[in-house]
């Protein structure tokens, strides 16, 4: 080569890398040669829940609901309302089957079965997933289950809990919220005698935790591919405050499992809270709007919110009563704190304070 090309070739590559040192501020998304931002994985959202809920067509609340002129909005007060349908992610327990097919199961005391078109009031309430894990979505046999999982597919709601076999039927089911990746895991272990069969491999039904070893195994793995896990259990003792000692030793192992909250249904009444290893249990959310029983119930939030370098979860009750087929959000703070007080009584070792919120004593 040339004295003159080799000076040409130089002058050529230095042209070159200006050119291309001027680019880089454009091509990597920078103007003005300002640093990049770095993201340091904030988030900040709000998971609800709910207890049971019903619209048989024979039952007293879907008849009071059909008298009103706003349908279920005139059911459940707005200021509870409001709280669902601005949660992130709100759940609640479906403690019933859609279906106009099938039988009411032989030598059942209760049935509960509703036209599936009162799926529509689960969207108006802002409902995102409910639970199936329970002693009544089976109610009218295998056909109305189907019925039930189709109706909610219908509609858009997924469902934890139950399946077209037993693959399903534990399978965790994955929800987005800011970022996050949030896992529900739901079993029942609610039936002295057990009517609501465990789906198998080939046929449809829900998971079971009498054994928790399937169920441990759905928290696993929702652990392994979730940010947070939530474990419904279906469990304890109809309109009774007391635990059965399975539900605090369970709470324990689906936490070891890795749960990070485990939030039960069933009882029909409210159970206390308890901490361990810093995750909160829920025992029991009683009704929500199931009948026309006077009843304390709630909802319960979970705030998480953190960054790339700590986590935080902050549990809080909204107040509320279950009365002649209403559900009404307690206002007055005198009321609000002898239900907060109640709930304190029977917890293992959780505090409420006069805002709701519960924290480890």
């Amino acid at each position: 080569m040339s004295g003159v090309s080799a000076k040409r070739t130089v002058r050529l590559t230095l042209i070159l890398l200006l050119i291309i040192s001027l680019a880089l501020p454009t091509l990597s998304g920078c103007k003005n040669n300002e640093a990049p931002t770095e993201d340091d994985g904030s988030y900040d959202f709000t998971l609800c829940f709910a207890g049971d809920i019903n619209f048989d067509e024979d039952w007293a609340t879907t008849k009071y609901l059909d008298s009103c002129e706003n349908g279920i909005l005139d059911c459940i007060a707005p200021e509870l309302v409001s709280v669902m349908q601005s949660a992130d992610i709100m759940w609640l327990n479906n403690e019933f089957t859609y279906s106009t097919r099938g039988k009411p199961l032989s030598g059942k005391m209760y049935t509960f079965r509703a036209d599936p078109e009162r799926a529509q009031n689960l969207k108006l309430l802002g409902v995102d997933i409910v639970g199936l894990a329970n002693n009544h979505v089976y109610d009218y046999g295998e056909a109305a289950l189907l019925d039930t999982m189709d109706t909610l597919d219908e509609v858009g709601i997924p469902y934890v809990g139950a399946g077209r076999d037993l693959q399903s039927a534990k399978k965790p089911v994955y929800l987005q919220a800011d970022g996050k990746t949030v896992a529900f895991v739901a079993a029942s272990r609610a039936e002295k005698y057990k009517m609501t069969p465990q789906a198998t491999d080939s046929k449809p039904g829900i998971l079971r935790c009498y054994d928790t070893e399937l169920f441990k195994q759905s928290i696993a793995e929702a652990a392994q591919n979730a940010d947070i896990v939530i474990a419904l259990p279906h469990w304890g003792t109809e309109y009774s405050t007391v635990l059965e000692p399975v539900q605090k030793q369970t709470a324990r192992e689906y936490i070891d499992a890795g749960a990070d909250a485990v939030i039960g249904a069933h009882t029909h009444c409210l159970q206390g809270f308890e901490f361990y290893n810093g995750a909160p249990v829920i025992y029991s959310l009683g009704n929500y709007w199931f009948n026309e029983k006077t009843l304390d119930t709630m909802l319960v939030t979970l705030h998480c919110y953190g960054n790339n370098t700590e986590s935080h979860t902050e549990v809080r009750i909204v107040p509320a009563l279950q009365k002649n087929c209403r559900t009404v959000y307690v206002s007055d703070s005198a009321e609000r704190r002898e239900l907060y007080d109640r709930l304190e009584g029977i917890s293992v070792n959780a505090v409420i304070d006069d805002g709701g919120r519960v924290t480890e004593k």
